[in-house]
């Protein structure tokens, strides 16, 4: 085979074969995949009937969590499917439509993480000029361009890797399609223009974490000197859970798609791919609401309405 273009299909990484850890693998992620879709349903659900959460934080979250949605759906199903119907295979448009997805949506989280420590800047060190500046024109115009930037990127960063000569075989050492892993499949030295676009994002993104670092030193900084303890805690409650998803994510997919080949290995590999694929929009929601009494308030009242609605 002298192209990627001659393949039916790619095979998986398996996470185990014997049969029994199969079906342990399925049932976990199921789990994983159902709490996810569960509590990021929920808040989407939850800020779209409140009207008292549109709001500019709200209205990211919102966002955030259709993000999160997309980003586990893309590449946990295929992955139990196969656990599950012990095979390995991925057809080569279900492979490519995988690395769209994956990072188109990893690249909007990213950037949209970035406009949230934006938001929670402009609300905490210039409160005056909050309405102005994050009214919901700009909201919009700022969500727009973190959705659109970040397909224009996927589909380049995709016609690029599936335009590489692949002749190295078609198994893929990760449990989902991922573009580190398809150019270790390449032949020649075209490869490396899609290392170089790497990079060119992996710059980007490192842009992105020194905004959203610099943004939370100014934001710390204002918050101690609020006088009351009561109201440095309210700040501290709203800031560090987005300061806790930046990191977790940030820091494992940047590693993901800019280590060295000196430190890859297998079971690293399936590690970073999990905490940065899967771990977060699992995780998200939990953190984002469990010390936000307003978020807490309206799923409780969704909830009894629900529950109103079956009885």
């Amino acid at each position: 085979m002298a192209n990627g273009s001659y393949f039916n299909e790619f095979l998986l990484l398996a996470f185990a074969d014997k049969r029994e850890l199969q079906l342990l693998h399925f049932s976990l992620f199921l789990g994983i995949y159902l709490a996810a879709f569960l509590a990021n349903g929920l808040i989407i659900t939850a800020i779209a009937c409140d009207h008292h959460l549109h709001t500019p934080m709200y209205f990211f979250l919102l966002n955030l969590s259709l993000l999160d949605l997309g980003s586990i759906s893309t590449t946990v199903p295929k992955s139990m499917a196969n656990s599950l119907w012990d095979t390995r295979a991925i057809s080569y448009s279900g492979c490519a439509a995988q690395v769209f997805f994956v990072f188109f949506l990893c690249s909007a989280e990213c950037s949209l993480l970035t406009v949230m420590a934006y938001d929670r800047y402009v609300a905490i060190c210039r409160p005056l000029h909050y309405r102005t500046l994050m009214d919901s024109r700009a909201c919009v115009q700022m969500a727009a361009a973190a959705w659109g930037s970040s397909f224009l990127s996927a589909l380049l960063h995709t016609a690029n890797t599936f335009s590489i000569p692949l002749c190295q075989g078609d198994v893929v050492q990760q449990f989902f399609c991922e573009i580190p892993q398809i150019l270790k499949l390449s032949c020649s030295d075209s490869y490396l223009r899609e290392v170089g676009l790497l990079v060119v994002s992996g710059c980007l993104s490192f842009g992105c974490f020194i905004f959203i670092v610099v943004s939370y030193v100014q934001i710390f900084t204002a918050v101690l000197r609020i006088p009351s303890e009561q109201g440095q805690h309210k700040a501290f409650s709203m800031c560090l859970p987005h300061l806790a998803v930046v990191s977790l994510f940030l820091s494992t997919g940047t590693f993901a798609y800019l280590k060295p080949p000196s430190l890859s290995s297998p079971a690293l590999d399936l590690v970073v791919a999990v905490l940065y694929a899967v771990v977060p929009p699992a995780v998200n929601p939990l953190i984002y609401s469990m010390r936000n009494k307003e978020l807490k308030e309206a799923l409780r009242k969704f909830i009894q309405w629900v529950q109103r609605q079956c009885q």
